[in-house]
């Protein structure tokens, strides 16, 4: 372990980590998911503790909260030195205070950043009155009036458009990336000593990933006056880490592999797992684009619009929100168009009108869409069933778009019952198995239920899910951004292998652009619904014509 693994002697710990465990199951089926653990976040210091998925990084953050899944064991210490009423200046065990205790800690004193918003927001209030429950518990006699306008301010800090008109939004009517910067603004209300940020900016564009660390960074400035906001940060975003933490701490599989100053863990990584893990960037590795290769998916000024929400005159229509403003692309087969920009630009309701998924809402589409020469909008509902062999989709959440109570056999085949089912049943096995055999999925798997695949393995199984029907086009939403960079790594060289293989054209949507840069041939940049660059992908990364897409790259290093 590194000699930076203890913080220099002129900085206060403010939290302890001492041969630290957490364990499930008991005699021989006890596994240990975090080992003897020994870690010191100081006053005002800013950590990033990283590691594939499964190495322990969340259960590390959630047990200073007492927040472990139920049937956890925990052992050792973990020593905090904030302002607990009944600790004075002596640090305290929280593994040994009475829950009532530890809930009087939870906000106030010691704060948390969630990776899924959507399931940490309640439903049932705005954004704007849950941020003002949290002002009102750091500030008991603040009045109504002033909370409401210290919880727009916090919108506002985190970079939410509109703020006083999205204090009465509920969570489902913001995108992911505002959700997120909500829970950021709620979790700051308390001005606590500790934030930990369990995957803060997984949902968030590139620049403003960079805007939230650097909003952190302000507001961690701004608490030096009463002792200074100390940061623990989770997150497989390497880049992010480079320039947010002071110091980094790197798990595998529950074990603390290495620790030291940002600079010397990334220049010179002592640990070959560390090695492996800094070294893990996305390879650019794409075939070319056949000269007279048949376009596959065409749109032609195609905009979406969702009717307005404000109250209107008796005789006028309330004014609708257009989400796209007439994108017109083409895609050919054996190539990757990448999709970037901010969030709520547009960029998954493109996916979702291209795919024909958002014609049981609200939304008003004009313009066409051409799919395998065939009007998209035009065809029947028989036809086009018929057709969505040919056009695919993996999404973002491997588990989420699995079913939970299918085994991977069902899982796979689903398809096939419905587009094959003339099929027998050892052809249909005979399928699966191949298909799993492409995508580095085991024979075993077959009887096996999502929950007990890694993330990789399940993005794995929705790749096999949906290339089992043959299909010419993939739209693939953020279909890395749940992965840790290493299984990211592997999944983006089979999507490439596969492409070079059967000659698949992919509409790729991400925020990562590494990944994009790694992927496409060629690159479509949206803003506010509108189409502001389009054109080949090392072309516009080194020579961007627009502001806004210079600081796209420029915040994501690749200028």
């Amino acid at each position: 372990m590194s000699s930076t693994a203890k913080l220099n002697s002129e900085t206060s710990p403010l939290l302890r980590y001492e041969d630290f465990s957490i364990s499930f199951g008991t005699g021989r089926r006890e596994k240990f998911a975090v080992s003897h653990l020994d870690l010191e976040i100081g006053v005002g210091e800013r950590v990033a503790l990283v590691g594939e998925s499964g190495s322990g990084k969340t259960l590390t953050a959630l047990a200073p909260l007492r927040l472990e899944p139920e049937g956890a064991k925990t052992s050792g210490r973990i020593l905090w030195n904030g302002q607990h009423t009944n600790a004075g200046n002596q640090a305290v065990n929280l593994l040994d205070l009475p829950i009532q205790d530890i809930r009087e800690i939870r906000g106030r004193e010691i704060a948390m950043v969630f990776q899924e918003p959507m399931t940490a927001l309640n439903p049932l209030f705005t954004i704007g009155n849950q941020i003002v429950e949290a002002v009102q518990v750091y500030q008991p006699l603040i009045s109504k009036a002033d909370s409401m306008s210290a919880a727009i301010e916090l919108l506002k800090k985190t970079g939410i458009p509109e703020p006083e008109k999205r204090f009465h939004s509920y969570p489902h009517q913001l995108s992911g990336g505002q959700r997120q910067r909500a829970m950021i603004a709620m979790a700051l209300a308390c001005k606590p000593r500790l934030l930990i940020a369990d995957e803060p900016t997984t949902a968030l564009d590139v620049s403003l990933r960079l805007q939230i660390l650097d909003l952190l960074k302000e507001l961690q400035e701004e608490s030096r006056d009463h002792g200074g906001m100390a940061i623990l940060l989770i997150t497989h975003d390497l880049n992010l880490v480079k320039h947010f933490a002071h110091r980094v701490a790197v798990l595998n599989q529950g074990n603390l592999m290495e620790v030291g100053s940002t600079k010397q863990v990334f220049e010179h990584p002592d640990n070959p797992y560390t090695k492996a893990l800094v070294n893990s960037a996305p390879v650019r590795d794409l075939a070319p684009v056949m000269p007279l290769a048949p376009v596959l998916l065409k749109t032609e000024h195609l905009s979406v619009s969702y009717p307005g929400t404000e109250a209107a005159a008796w005789f006028k229509k309330p004014p609708g929100h257009q989400v796209l403003r007439k994108v017109s692309f083409e895609l050919k087969q054996g190539q990757t168009i990448g999709v970037i920009g901010e969030s709520g630009s547009g960029k998954t309701t493109l996916g979702m009108a291209v795919l024909g998924l958002l014609g049981d809402t609200a939304a008003e589409i004009t313009g066409d869409v051409d799919v395998l020469g065939n009007d998209w909008q035009k065809l029947k509902p028989a036809e086009r069933r018929a057709m969505r062999s040919s056009l695919q989709v993996i999404f973002q959440d491997p588990f989420g778009s699995l079913s939970p109570r299918m085994n991977v056999m069902q899982i796979v085949s689903e398809g096939l019952d419905v587009h094959f089912p003339d099929l027998s049943a050892p052809e249909r096995e005979s399928r699966v198995l191949d298909i799993l055999r492409e995508v580095g999925i085991d024979r075993s798997a077959l009887t096996r239920y999502p929950h007990e695949f890694s993330g990789g393995q399940r993005q794995r199984i929705a790749i096999a899910r949906a290339l089992i029907l043959k299909p010419q086009i993939l739209v693939l939403d953020e279909p890395t951004s749940a992965l840790d960079v290493s299984i990211q790594k592997q999944v983006l060289a089979l999507l490439t292998e596969l492409q070079k293989k059967y000659n698949l054209a992919y509409l790729m949507i991400s925020h990562d652009l590494a990944v994009i840069r790694a992927m496409s041939h060629e690159v479509m940049v949206l803003k506010a619904g509108r189409v502001v660059e389009f054109g080949d992908t090392e072309t516009m990364i080194q020579h961007p014509r627009q502001t806004y897409t210079k600081e796209l790259f420029t915040a994501a290093e690749l200028t």
